[in-house]
């Protein structure tokens, strides 16, 4: 196993400008690459777009696909999921130099000159420009049914693009409508002197695209690829956006239509690691890692990062694989299949009874013995409330680190449907909603009432515990106005004391800054500032109205 052991500065603050050759001699972010005369042929060659239309899909997961340095913490979307959660109060990882992501544990991510800050950027927004490159080189009067396929897939694209970075740019839209977002890359846009959008203007932007995709979706199949946008997708994004905007009847009505067609995973089915097949039938969106794309980057995988039980990965290798905050998990009730996902204080699961790590000449280990099974420079003993809720594709032990990642799952819209219901005066069928899911799939003896929560926090506890990892806290946190919350004062903690504490939401310090390569090559754009990075201790007192 050959795996990056740096200091934790050196990881953490690699600067770009300068450093990387690939980035320096690319366009500003989203720059347009296709020509505007390939339209004159593209109706009677459609082929033209298909590469770059096949490689907008295929970027959103790509191992070293933005800085091309072998970085460990280069792996697209999902990197940023991680350390979106990471930044948040549910999940935590340990304190150590071989932790990548400690930058976002820490919140020092805010530096513009960090990796990790402008990984999350570019992956975002070459998204939106290769999104661009194929709508640009479309005639859109076209009439090929092909054609329009992939300007409906393009435009939803574009869309979730926008909604997987305006978020961190700037507070929620229910306070912060008219201030400055992130700029919108546009046909025509001079992108040296392109000014930042306000988040209004973003998520029109955003309705825009999906309410063309919707419309343009309807009736069309995509063959049974999960990786691809179909019509209950696009209505799935659109549910997002309508919640973030406070639209909750709407959203109601969208996540509504995306989950016609699909079921919940049953609580048998969650009885076990999981979370990491495309073919999982609660999937509506993923994205397909294969063997090929991991077979020269191993560490630069959800698996690495995400699985307890990776034959060859940093989480197991180096106790790095991500643990719940037991603020959450002591709120979870022991009749939810849920609390298995993690092992408890005695590094007991359920979920792992029937599992057997078998290392050959290293030795076997079965169920509750797996946590404390060692094998040298693949697996340290697991830390109480580590995660198994991510198991692996390729069998336990694997060393393919194949595994695929979620981007949008049934169990989402039921929860979108829940809130847009409650906060749209409809909160008896909320309730209905929210308890049918939960008692069905997940937890036989629950009642929505159980934990005295407010029907908002209840539905928030929910998808906390649902979604977590999945990259939806920090979202959410700043949509709801709620603050971060790692600690309570005089109570056990499992968080590093690094990363233990607290954060009031209207922290300047939780806006994004725009990475240094970004802001040198477009002078329109004016950072955001304010706020200092969180230090050990502080905000004791702050609550988030679930966790209290």
């Amino acid at each position: 196993m050959k795996l990056h052991k740096l200091a934790i500065w050196t990881l953490a603050a690699l600067t770009l400008v300068g450093s990387c050759d690939d980035i320096d001699n690319q366009e500003p972010a989203g720059g347009n690459l296709t020509a505007d005369q390939s339209k004159e042929t593209n109706d009677e060659i459609p082929s033209r777009t298909s590469a770059a239309f096949a490689g907008m899909f295929s970027y959103l997961g790509a191992p070293d696909g933005v800085l091309k340095q072998d970085r460990a913490d280069d792996f697209g979307f999902i990197m940023a999921a991680l350390s979106l959660d990471l930044e948040g109060a549910d999940m935590t990882s340990s304190n150590n130099g071989y932790n990548w992501f400690s930058t976002a544990s820490e919140l020092s991510n805010r530096n513009p000159d960090y990796a990790n800050p402008l990984i999350r950027y570019m992956v975002a927004y070459t998204t939106i420009g290769n999104a661009n490159s194929v709508i640009d080189a479309i005639d859109p009067e076209t009439t090929n049914p092909d054609l329009i396929n992939q300007l409906a897939q393009s435009h939803a694209m574009r869309a979730f693009a926008y909604l997987s970075i305006a978020p961190y740019f700037q507070r929620g839209y229910s306070v912060a409508a008219d201030s400055l977002c992130i700029p919108l890359l546009k046909s025509g846009t001079d992108y040296s002197n392109n000014p930042r959008a306000t988040v209004k203007e973003v998520y029109q932007e955003i309705l825009d695209n999906l309410n063309y995709a919707i419309e343009h979706l309807e009736g069309a199949d995509r063959g049974g690829d999960k990786t691809r946008i179909d019509q209950n997708v696009a209505y799935g994004l659109r549910a997002r956006a309508h919640l973030n905007m406070g639209m909750y009847a709407e959203a109601a009505a969208d996540a509504e239509k995306a989950m016609v067609g699909y079921q919940p995973a049953t609580r048998e089915e969650m009885s076990t690691p999981a979370f990491c097949n495309l073919n999982e039938h609660n999937w509506m969106w993923g994205i397909n890692i294969t063997a090929e794309m991991t077979a020269n980057y191993l560490y630069q995988t959800p698996a690495s990062w995400f699985s307890a039980f990776t034959g060859d990965g940093y989480g197991p290798a180096c106790t790095c694989v991500p643990r719940i905050n037991v603020l959450l998990y002591n709120k979870i009730s022991s009749s939810d299949v849920r609390k298995n996902w993690w092992i408890d204080e005695n590094c007991h699961s359920d979920n792992w009874t029937n599992l057997t790590w078998d290392a050959g000449d290293e030795g076997k280990a079965t169920g509750d013995s797996i946590a404390k099974f060692t094998i040298e420079n693949i697996k340290e003993p697991y830390l109480p409330y580590t995660n198994i809720k991510f198991g692996m594709k390729s069998g336990i032990g694997s060393a393919t680190n194949d595994n695929d990642w979620p981007l949008m799952r049934v169990e989402e819209m039921i929860l979108i449907q829940a809130e847009g219901l409650a906060k749209s005066g409809q909160e008896g069928r909320a309730k209905q909603v929210l308890e049918n899911f939960v008692k069905t799939y997940r937890d036989p003896n629950y009642t929505v009432n159980d934990r005295g929560l407010t029907l908002e926090n209840e539905i928030w506890f929910q998808r906390r515990v649902e979604l977590w990892g999945e990259g939806f806290f920090m979202s959410d946190a700043r949509r709801l106005n709620k603050h971060i919350v790692r600690f309570h004062d005089g109570k056990p903690t499992n968080v590093p004391d690094a990363f233990t504490f607290n954060i009031d939401i209207n922290d300047p310090w939780l806006n994004m800054r725009f990475p240094t390569r970004e802001t040198n090559s477009n002078a329109a754009i004016v950072n955001n500032t304010g706020g200092s990075q969180p230090v050990p201790g502080q905000n004791p007192n702050l609550r988030d109205g679930v966790t209290d």
